[in-house]
């Protein structure tokens, strides 16, 4: 029996330390905002252990202290939109990148003020003795809404060692705890009459741990003679001025307005007639949705009100980007004929809106009408039932829940970008 034995386990844990350093960066906002590559000071505190051991793994946390951005002057940021990755360099007794990565967790941060980044972490594994520095060195921004986008960050200047660790001689083993077995003295005598075919004895059991339509010409028939159900407009080139959250765009579209007798009501069609563009990043499901106000002219007087789905499905990267079919249903308010022009075109697009308002009227269908009860002279003429006024508002769409960052306004031939940059960057220094 052996008792009293004593056995002493334990890992001295080295003192933190933390230090910080300051460099000029360049940075290169993502390119669907259209900004040029922009420089700030970025400054950071490393905090590593002063002291460790070949064949530790050390936690390292890289804290900025001043990121080399600003919020710009256009949107605010979501809560926990905003995601700091980067790499640290490990130099002296042992080279590395150590692979950096924060939480997407931030404050919601307002227009035009400092960007609030998350601490990053990382390991490595120490390999050498001697001294080992970290250097900060390149980091990338993700934010998340309303669109994935990156903004890339690299130093400018030789960067001066943030942190030194250093890192002894673990005399071979491997970072693991050192075990210290003593035995008492002066063990008792054991008895000579012992039982026969008793075990001898054997050595303690050790375990290592382990880790744990074609044309008509737009004059679309007589609705009144000879049966016609179907008429198709003319396409025609429309002018717009287009208000957005980032100042006043312009742009020409192709449109063609199509109807479909239904009685003494006409179902409308708008169709934008070319391919907006290949979009410049990926949009999520459910993120755009135009509708129209098509003015009334002629005998009758006052807007019908058309819209479109929302897209879908996902919009990939250098997929093209079109405005579907809108629809709505055009109930007359006078006998006679009636022309319609496109109108007053609202995109909301993931969580922004923009306007844009036909600087000259371009007749693209004229109809025979009779006037209906509660037709549309003087007002406006609802999709599908749906309560709308002349100011051209859509229904809500599950768009609005994004927050916002940025957004595309899209115009047939034209894509209008709603949003500056993930990012306004510190002006470049004077030199």
């Amino acid at each position: 029996m052996l008792g009293g034995a004593g056995v002493l386990l334990g890992v001295a844990a080295a003192p933190a330390q933390a230090a910080e350093v300051a460099y000029r960066t360049e940075c290169i906002p993502p390119a669907i905002s259209g900004l040029p590559p922009v420089e700030g000071t970025t400054k950071v505190q490393i905090t590593a252990p002063a002291e460790a051991k070949v064949g530790d793994e050390v936690t390292v946390t890289w804290k900025f202290v001043q990121a080399a951005a600003r919020n710009p002057d256009v949107l605010d940021l979501d809560k926990d939109t905003v995601k700091p990755t980067g790499t640290l360099k490990a130099g002296g007794a042992q080279t590395a990148d150590i692979a950096m990565e924060g939480p997407r967790s931030n404050p919601a941060i307002p227009k035009n003020s400092d960007m609030k980044l998350s601490d990053m972490t990382g390991k490595v594994k120490l390999t050498a003795a001697g001294e080992v520095t970290l250097t900060p060195d390149a980091y990338n921004v993700n934010v998340s809404k309303p669109i994935s986008t990156d903004t890339k960050c690299t130093p400018k200047e030789t960067v001066q060692p943030a942190a030194t660790i250093k890192v002894t001689d673990g005399g071979g083993s491997g970072g693991q705890p050192t075990i210290n077995l003593t035995l008492p003295t002066g063990l008792p005598t054991l008895p000579t009459n012992l039982p026969t075919r008793l075990p001898t004895g054997s050595s303690p059991s050790t375990s290592t741990p382990t880790a744990s339509a074609s044309e008509t010409g737009g004059n679309g028939g007589d609705s009144g003679t000879g049966g016609q159900s179907d008429f198709t407009g003319k396409e025609v080139q429309v002018p717009y001025a287009c208000k957005t959250p980032i100042g006043d765009k312009n742009a020409t579209s192709p449109v063609q307005i199509n109807a479909k007798k239904d009685g003494g009501n006409f179902a409308l069609t708008v169709q934008f007639k070319k391919s907006v563009m290949n979009s410049p990043a990926d949009i999520p499901k459910g993120s755009v949705k135009p509708s129209m106000e098509v003015v009334l002219g002629g005998a009758d007087k006052g807007t019908v009100h058309v819209e479109g789905p929302v897209n879908a499905n996902d919009i990939k990267s250098g997929d093209p980007i079109e405005i579907p079919d809108l629809t709505g249903t055009y109930k007359p308010g006078a006998s006679g004929q009636s022309t319609l022009s496109p109108g007053v075109l609202t995109i909301k697009a993931l969580g922004t809106t923009t306007t844009c308002t036909p600087t000259k009227t371009e007749v693209s269908l004229t109809l025979d009408t009779s006037q209906q009860p509660g037709g549309a002279s003087g007002g406006t003429s609802t999709s599908e039932g749906t309560s709308a006024g002349t100011s051209g508002g859509l229904a809500q769409t599950g768009a609005e829940d994004h927050g916002a960052l940025k957004a595309l306004g899209l115009v047939a031939g034209t894509a209008i970008l709603l949003g500056g940059a993930v990012f306004t960057f510190l002006p470049r220094r004077a030199r």
